[in-house]
């Protein structure tokens, strides 16, 4: 797989089979993106790699806020306060995408809320990793932090892996730095949903489109 081919298969992987996923594996994808670029070499990424009775632990936690109605609380805002066009539309035919692929009508309130909540349960893949930066670091990291998420990703389309990264695992930052002994020095960036993709489900057979180059370049000589 060239890297076209690897950029055009990835997809959020939203259904996973029930197979693990070796450390070995996890290791040789983090040794093909530790080569991501970062501004002045920083390598400002940090990661856990989450599985097992800690990765069901978060998952519990998890649930028992959203249940309990606690109010997210990220380190940093992923989405605008105000949703304007075209950001606000594509966003809503994203959803609808979804939806669709899951038979759930726009009415069924409680199958959405149910699709929300598999989120937090990793979607049923055997791997999460968390990825953190310090906070000291400026935004320019955060767009290192970017790179060397797409090449986790990348590289493990080479492994025959699905992934699915998730800013909602990002919501209550506090629990998950509790539960992995990380320093509160650290943001949450993302989750990474990481395993052997369910090709066979509909809600990984559906895509989502892309604009045109030209709706977004200009060219200047």
């Amino acid at each position: 797989m060239n890297i076209t081919e690897a950029i055009h298969a990835r997809i959020s992987t939203r259904a996973y089979l029930d197979k693990p996923v070796s450390g070995e594996t996890v290791t040789k994808i983090l040794e093909t993106a530790r080569w991501s670029p970062s501004g002045t070499n920083t390598q400002p990424w940090k990661v856990a790699v989450v599985q097992g009775k800690t990765k069901q632990t978060i998952t519990d936690a998890f649930l028992d806020q959203v249940k309990n109605g606690t109010k997210p609380n990220p380190d940093y805002d992923y989405y605008p306060a105000e949703w304007i066009d075209p950001f606000k539309s594509r966003r809503f035919e994203c959803g609808m995408a979804l939806y669709k692929a899951l038979e759930i009508g726009r009415e069924d309130k409680e199958k959405r809320i149910e699709a929300g909540l598999a989120n937090f349960r990793f979607f049923g893949a055997p791997v999460s990793l968390f990825f953190f930066i310090d906070k000291r670091m400026g935004k320019g990291s955060w767009v290192d932090m970017g790179m060397f998420i797409q090449s986790v990703m990348l590289a493990a389309e080479d492994h025959g892996l699905g992934s699915c990264p998730q800013a909602s695992t990002a919501d209550f930052p506090n629990l998950v730095r509790k539960e992995l002994d990380v320093s509160d020095d650290f943001a949450l960036i993302c989750g990474l949903s990481l395993g052997y993709p369910d090709k066979e489900q509909p809600v990984n057979q559906y895509r989502t489109s892309r604009e045109e180059v030209e709706s977004f370049t200009t060219w200047f000589e």
